[in-house]
C-alpha cells in the first residue's frame, strides 16, 4: 500500500499536471470555437466542388492555401494531388516526439440525392462516362477536420513540445485505372523519409451508423483488407440455337460464383471474417448468340494473410477445376488492393482515454469491426496508428449509407472532429516525450 506522505507527494506532483491538461483543454475547445465559422464555409465549398481520386487539384490548392497561411512548411504534389503540412512547435527540439494525422479529400462518382443546400451537381468522366460527383463517404468532412486540426495547433504552436505532420490524401478511394495513388504511392514517393517519420499516427472517419457527438474506437482489427480480382473465362462462340457447338463459357461462369462461395462455407474456419462477392458479369452482345468469353470482378475481404492466401489459391483451383470440366480455360488477375487497417493496442488505449476525457464514456463505443476497407491500413503498418469513427448524424437526420446518393453528414460533426483529432496529438505528443518515443 502507498503510505500517507508517498500518497501526498503524488497528489501534490499530479495536481499540477492535471491542471496544466485542464488548461490545455479547455484552450482547445476555445480554439476549435473560434475557428469553426470559418470551417464550416470551408467544408461547404469541398462538398460543393467534389473531385475524383487524382483530379483533386482545386481541394489540393485549398488546402495548401490555407496551411501555408497558418506559417506551416507545405509540399504539394505528393503523389499526384496530395498535400503535406508539418507544424514544429516552439518547444521541439531534434529529439521531440512526432505525430501524424491523415486526412483523405477524394470524392465519388455518385450523384447526390440530399437535401443540403450546398449539395454537389458537378459532373466529371469517370471510365469513359459522364458521372456525378458527390462527397459520398464524407471526405469534404475529414479535410476539413484536418485543416481545422491544422488551426487549432498552429494557435498552440508555443505550448507543443513536437512536430505534427498533416497528411491530406489523394485517391483514398483508389487511383483511376492503369494509376497508381492514395497512400501506398504516397509511402512509395517518401512521405516518412521527406518529411519527420511520426511515431505515431491518427486518421477518423465519418459514421453515419452515430451521431454527432459519439465516436467509435475499435482495439485491433477495425477494417479489412481490399483485394480485387477479374477472371476471365474462355470459352467458343456459337449460335444460341446450337450449344453443342460452343464451349459456353456463360454456364461456366454460372457454376464458378456459385462454386466461389463454398470457399467461404467450406474452406476456411467458421468464426475467421471474410468476404467473397462478384459484382460485375459480363459477357455476350445478343440473345441468340453464346459468346465466346465471360468476365468476373469482384472483392475478397479479410483481415488474415493467411486467409487471403487460401481464397486466392482455392479460387485458382475452383476456376480451374470448371473450366477444365466445361473444355474451356481461364485467367485471374487478383490484386491486393489495400490489407487490413489494425489499430496499435498501446496507441487504442491512450486513445480512448483521451476520447473519453474530451466527449465522456458514454459518448466512445466500439462498434464491429467492419469489412470495408481503408488504405490508412498502408500508415498503420508503418507506424503506431489508431483509425476511429466519427459520428455524423445530428439527432432528428437521417442519413443513407456511406457511397450512396443519401449519405448526408451534419456540420455539427466539425467541431467534434477538430476537438477530438488535437486532443489525441497533443495527449500523444506528452506521452511519447515522457517514454522517450519508443512509444
Amino acid at each position: 500500500m502507498v503510505g500517507f506522505a508517498a500518497l501526498a507527494v503524488l497528489v501534490a506532483v499530479s495536481a499540477p499536471a492535471a491542471a496544466a491538461q485542464g488548461n490545455l483543454d479547455q484552450r482547445i475547445a476555445q480554439e476549435v470555437d473560434r475557428v469553426v465559422p470559418e470551417m464550416i464555409e470551408i467544408r461547404h465549398t469541398l462538398h460543393e466542388n467534389p473531385e475524383l481520386g487524382n483530379r483533386e487539384s482545386e481541394t489540393a490548392a485549398l488546402v495548401a492555401e490555407h496551411l501555408r497561411g497558418l506559417g506551416l512548411r507545405v509540399e504539394t504534389g505528393v503523389a499526384y494531388t496530395g498535400v503535406v503540412g508539418v507544424l514544429v512547435g516552439a518547444l521541439a527540439t531534434p529529439e521531440s516526439p512526432v505525430v501524424a494525422i491523415r486526412a483523405d479529400m477524394d470524392a465519388l462518382p455518385v450523384i447526390e440525392h440530399t437535401d443540403l443546400p450546398f449539395a454537389s451537381t458537378k459532373r466529371a468522366t469517370y471510365l469513359g462516362q459522364e458521372v456525378g460527383v458527390a462527397h459520398a463517404c464524407g471526405h469534404d468532412i475529414h479535410t476539413t477536420v484536418g485543416l481545422g486540426t491544422a488551426s487549432v495547433l498552429a494557435a498552440l504552436r508555443d505550448q507543443l513540445a513536437g512536430t505534427v505532420v498533416f497528411v491530406f490524401q489523394p485517391a483514398e478511394e483508389g487511383p483511376p485505372p492503369e494509376e497508381d495513388g492514395g497512400a501506398r504511392l504516397m509511402l512509395e514517393e517518401g512521405l516518412f523519409e521527406r518529411f519527420p517519420r511520426p511515431d505515431a499516427m491518427f486518421g477518423l472517419h465519418s459514421f453515419p451508423d452515430l451521431d454527432v457527438g459519439q465516436v467509435g474506437l475499435n482495439p485491433g482489427p477495425t477494417m479489412a483488407s481490399v483485394d480485387q480480382f477479374v477472371a476471365t473465362i474462355d470459352g467458343k462462340q456459337a449460335h444460341g440455337a446450337y450449344p453443342h457447338l460452343s464451349i459456353d463459357p456463360v454456364v461456366m461462369a454460372a457454376q464458378a460464383v456459385t462454386a466461389l462461395q463454398t470457399i467461404r462455407s467450406r474452406n476456411l474456419p467458421a468464426l475467421e471474417p471474410s468476404v467473397i462477392t462478384v459484382g460485375i458479369i459480363r459477357g455476350g452482345e445478343r440473345f441468340n448468340i453464346i459468346p465466346a468469353s465471360v468476365r468476373l470482378e469482384g472483392t475478397v475481404r479479410t483481415y488474415s494473410t493467411e486467409i487471403q492466401a487460401t481464397i486466392e489459391r482455392r479460387m485458382r483451383e475452383i476456376l480451374d477445376g470448371v473450366t477444365r470440366a466445361g473444355g474451356g480455360s481461364f485467367t485471374l488477375d487478383y490484386r491486393n488492393n489495400a490489407p487490413p487497417t489494425i489499430n496499435d493496442s498501446e496507441l487504442t488505449a491512450r486513445a480512448r482515454g483521451t476520447l473519453e476525457r474530451v466527449l465522456g464514456a458514454d459518448n466512445v463505443v466500439t462498434p464491429e469491426p467492419s469489412m470495408a476497407g481503408e488504405d490508412f491500413a498502408y500508415f498503420a503498418n508503418e507506424v503506431p496508428a489508431v483509425y476511429y469513427r466519427l459520428g455524423v448524424v445530428a439527432p432528428g437526420t437521417e442519413s443513407g449509407a456511406l457511397h450512396t446518393p443519401t449519405f448526408r453528414g451534419d456540420d455539427g460533426a466539425l467541431a467534434v472532429g477538430m476537438r477530438t483529432m488535437a486532443t489525441l496529438v497533443v495527449d500523444t505528443l506528452a506521452a511519447e516525450a515522457r517514454s522517450g518515443g519508443e512509444g
